[in-house]
């Protein structure tokens, strides 16, 4: 079963999307998500001008030994763009795989490992009222479990908080992770992290108050604090019982974890931009996490993320996949295959993409009591309507990015 064919679609229809579309000589293909947020056309020209050739001609049904090949053989290994387009060709070949043999891609990994897969949602607010109306409305969309994101006293525009979005492109669509923002440049938000600090744990106690303790609460800190700020914040929302702490710090300082841990038992969830078991090898074997957060899609398709995954159950470790409105429904889908079939599952993100996308994308995957299925097509059960897709090009954009009051530039 040879690869034939090998295209590189671009779309843009609520946010940019880069996919990998592989035909074999028999006539089946395989979808791959490629999108690498404000960033998409770097793997857009890795995958054309130096993958694609690579492939053509290749055996489809040997996905281990593409992956060790793509891997090893360009020498300049890792990093988020040489990984994105690896996942990609990745997922391509297990969508074709499942094809080929009649069954959905979970089922070649070993089988289902439960009915499904629980799922969080995103509700935010700048005021605690609004937050309120969008916890409630989560909870009639069927959501069990809520990412809380609160604006900041003094702080105009901050990550994560759907009424602050100007993306134009939105149309109404309300998304609480800001997509990235069309535009030359960059929007600059601004940032407290004193202000934040004293003011999160008092909404978490109001929501706590509002909403009583059995409702799963999670909530990112998205990588703007210090070991010890991070360290404070976990301690301060012991109290709410939260499933857990995400991105408190940037964890490429994995040492700082260590700090961390020694001041709070709030769990920890960390790694939406790392992508590779390299990254996590230190912060699993200490146990200095308790959730793997990476995307299929930015760790190099579901064969590497599987392992990353497996080293982590020794730990007793679970999953935590990164599925925003940029993972394209293609990577949803192989998170949710990859997330059935493991054992150390722990939660999936879960956000809603906009209608144009699901015209573009056709999907089967279930949304039922709060749990994701990715159904039972053969292969990852997506697919991809070219004509719609070329009426929506891509268009630049790029992510925030935030000042302190100084003008310091900080994380976002």
């Amino acid at each position: 079963m040879i690869i034939d064919r090998a295209e590189v679609v671009v779309t843009s229809p609520d946010r940019n999307f880069v996919t990998l579309k592989l035909t074999t000589d028999d006539g089946l293909t395989g979808l791959g998500d490629a999108t690498l947020n404000g960033r998409e056309l770097a793997v857009v020209a890795y995958l054309k001008d130096h993958v694609v050739p690579l492939l053509l001609g290749r055996d489809a049904h040997r996905i281990e030994d593409t992956w060790q090949f793509l891997y090893r053989s360009a020498y300049w290994r890792r990093g988020p763009v040489t990984m994105a387009a690896i996942a990609a060709v990745d997922m391509a070949l297990w969508d074709i795989k499942g094809k080929a043999a009649g069954l959905p891609v979970y089922q070649l990994l070993g089988g289902a490992s439960r009915t499904g897969l629980l799922a969080y949602g995103h509700a935010s607010g700048k005021t605690t009222e609004e937050l309120f109306d969008s916890i409630r409305s989560h909870q009639e969309q069927g959501y069990r479990a809520i990412r809380v994101q609160t604006g900041v006293p003094g702080l105009k525009s901050i990550y994560g908080i759907a009424s602050n979005a100007t993306y134009e492109a939105m149309q109404g669509v309300r998304y609480d992770h800001e997509p990235a923002q069309r535009g030359a440049l960059p929007n600059e938000e601004d940032w407290d992290t004193r202000s934040y600090l004293r003011h999160v744990p008092t909404v978490f106690e109001a929501v706590r108050n509002e909403f009583g303790p059995e409702l799963p609460l999670l909530h990112d800190a998205h990588h703007r604090l210090t070991p010890i700020q991070a360290a404070q914040l976990g301690k301060s929302l012991e109290p709410y019982d939260l499933f857990w702490l995400e991105d408190v710090t940037p964890a490429e300082n994995q040492e700082a974890l260590r700090l961390v841990r020694q001041h709070t038992t709030t769990p920890l969830a960390i790694g939406e931009i790392f992508n590779s078991v390299w990254d996590y090898q230190q912060i699993i074997r200490e146990q200095l996490i308790d959730y793997v957060r990476s995307a299929v899609t930015h760790t190099g398709g579901i064969s590497h993320l599987r392992k990353v995954l497996d080293y982590a159950a020794q730990y007793q470790v679970k999953s935590g996949m990164h599925g925003p409105t940029d993972i394209s429904p293609v990577g949803m889908a192989a998170a949710m295959h990859l997330g059935l079939s493991i054992h150390n599952f722990g939660i999936q993100e879960y956000m809603r993409h906009g209608a144009k996308t699901d015209e573009v994308f056709q999907q089967s995957f279930t949304w039922s009591d709060g749990y994701l299925h990715p159904g039972d097509q053969p292969g990852l059960g997506v697919g991809l309507d070219a004509d719609e897709a070329g009426k929506y090009p891509y268009v630049q954009a790029y992510l925030p990015y935030n000042r302190l009051a100084d003008g310091t530039v900080h994380d976002w």
